[in-house]
């Protein structure tokens, strides 16, 4: 059995401690949210909260991190497994719930941060007005424009005070083309490592 000290060797000694002390909610498991918890499961955050009521599907298969083996099953509950198998430290806290303005502090009161990693633009709305009314002083990361494939200038981050946007800033997603890989990684990695830079500076003042 690997040790938590062997697991976690070679981790930069200022601000790995701060991300493991760390709680980040992802609204989303699909193509950003699996991503982004990948990544931040890897970088050593030590809790995730993760919210999706949705089951893995055949179409997810290609940007998201699921196996044709989890096809029914509950996005959280086959991200979570995914994530164990390589991270059996990490706390995760699992809501197959839809998010909506009533159960929205429930799930994430606890989180020092929020990552966006929504599919409608209804909700993404929701989540932005639910996340800076009640935690006007703590940052939300948002995706913002992913459609396609190639054009990688194109992908910048914006900042709005605690408000921050990744992506194109305008491509649309359209419903019978399923977005690529590559693109979707591209913003959800750098999500995600906006969130480590973010957490790393607000933890260490």
């Amino acid at each position: 059995m690997i040790s938590r000290e062997e697991y976690f060797s070679k981790r930069d000694p200022s601000a790995f401690p701060l991300w493991q002390k760390a709680t980040v909610g992802i609204a989303g498991a699909g193509g950003l949210g699996s991503n982004i918890a990948f990544s931040l499961a890897r970088a050593g955050i030590g809790t995730l909260i993760i919210a999706d009521y949705d089951i893995v599907t055949l179409e997810n298969l290609n940007r998201q991190q699921y196996t044709i083996a989890q096809i029914g099953k509950l996005k959280v509950e086959a991200l979570a497994e995914n994530i164990q198998s390589f991270n059996p430290f990490i706390n995760l806290v699992l809501h197959p719930v839809k998010i909506t303005p009533a159960n929205f502090n429930a799930i994430f009161g606890t989180a020092d941060l929020l990552l966006e990693a929504l599919d409608e633009a209804e909700q993404k709305e929701m989540l932005i007005s639910c996340w800076t009314s009640i935690y006007p002083n703590k940052h939300l990361i948002v995706a913002s424009g992913l459609a396609g494939y190639g054009k990688n200038d194109s992908i910048h981050t914006e900042h709005y005070g605690f408000l921050h946007l990744v992506g194109d800033m305008k491509s649309e997603l359209k419903a019978e083309i399923s977005p690529v890989a590559t693109r979707v990684a591209v913003v959800a990695n750098m999500q995600a490592n906006l969130a480590l830079e973010l957490l790393a500076e607000t933890k260490g003042m």
